[in-house]
This record gives C-alpha cells, sequence and structure tokens, in this order.
C-alpha cells in the first residue's frame, strides 16, 4: 500500500474478524487510533507489531482472547499509564465517551448489549511481552469484578480513568525496570 494510503488508515474494520488464520499482523508505524474489539476473534494471531504507532494509546479488552498470541512490540510511551511516563487515562462515564468506545457485546462475557446499562473502565494487563491499557465494556458489575488482577505496578484495580486517578509513580512495581532520579 502506498505510504499516503496507509497514513489515512485510522481504524481497522470490523471485518478484521474474519482473519482467523492469521498468524502475524504488522502494523508497524501506523496511524491508527484504534482497534476494533474484534480482533479477539483472530484465535491463530501469535505476534503482532504495533510499535510507533504513536496514536494508539489502549487497545480493547477483547485482545485477551487471543490465546496464541505470545510476541508484541508496542512503544510504550504512547499507552496510557505506562511505567515509563503514567500518562493519564481519559476519563470514562459519560454518554459521549460511551458513544465512542462500546460495540454491541460486553467484552468480558460475549453477551449483546440490550439497552441495559454499560459498564467501561480501563485495566492494565500483560498480553504477550508488553503491558497494555485495555479497555472494557461490560454488560454488569460482575462481569468487572470477574476481570483479572492488573499487572504488577500498574493501578491496582479496574477503574475509569480521570484526573483524579492516582497512578504508581513512573517505574513503580515494575521489576528490571530503573528509572533514573530526573533530580
Amino acid at each position: 500500500m502506498p505510504p499516503d494510503m496507509w497514513s489515512q488508515i485510522i481504524t481497522l474494520p470490523r471485518s478484521i474478524a474474519k482473519l482467523t488464520s492469521v498468524r502475524r499482523l504488522y502494523l508497524h508505524g501506523s496511524n491508527l487510533v484504534r482497534i476494533p474489539p474484534e480482533i479477539g476473534t483472530m484465535e491463530n494471531l501469535e505476534e503482532w507489531d504495533i510499535y510507533t504507532s504513536y496514536r494508539l494509546h489502549w487497545l480493547p479488552y477483547e485482545v485477551t482472547r487471543c490465546q496464541k498470541l505470545k510476541r508484541s512490540r508496542a512503544s510504550t510511551r504512547a499507552l496510557y499509564g505506562n511505567y515509563k511516563y503514567r500518562p493519564p487515562f481519559p476519563p470514562l462515564g459519560d454518554e459521549a465517551a460511551k458513544r465512542n468506545f462500546v460495540t454491541g457485546n460486553c467484552g468480558v462475557c460475549g453477551r449483546v448489549f440490550s439497552g441495559e446499562s454499560v459498564f467501561q473502565v480501563w485495566i492494565s494487563l500483560r498480553v504477550a511481552t508488553d503491558v497494555f491499557p485495555l479497555l472494557v465494556n461490560a454488560c454488569s458489575e460482575g462481569c468487572i469484578r470477574g476481570l483479572p488482577r492488573p499487572a504488577n505496578g500498574y493501578v491496582g484495580q479496574p477503574h475509569t480513568g480521570g484526573r483524579g486517578l492516582q497512578q504508581p509513580p513512573p517505574g513503580h512495581g515494575v521489576r528490571g525496570v530503573v528509572i533514573p532520579n530526573r533530580d
């Protein structure tokens, strides 16, 4: 694809769900701002590269369904809540945010949303070789309570983001990472 066309793509189509045989997905240097939740149906996905996709700050929770995904590469500094800089998570909970982020199914149990409330939270989890901020669209508080424990060194529970969210200091609790003091 010519570079001028590639730079115009900001999201992948939901039809990505049909690509169940894909093993490697290279989106290096893309202008993507969103990955559709249908990524979770890519049952044979083993590796993906979103390195230098600086406009991509989070992933849908459904990516955790890619059980064979073992290798990833991302530009850590672009991700919400990353261990190096701790950029803030956008606040969730207002109707505008839901219109932008909610799909037709619960990201946790898969049940179709049918007019009931949608519960949205952020959670930071290890997916393949990186910790990613994941957006969860859930059908119930029970689904939220059933989420796995967040990665060590990140916000310790699912949350709704916003300015009041207290994140650990940069580098805190992340094994093998030493962040020099800038004083």
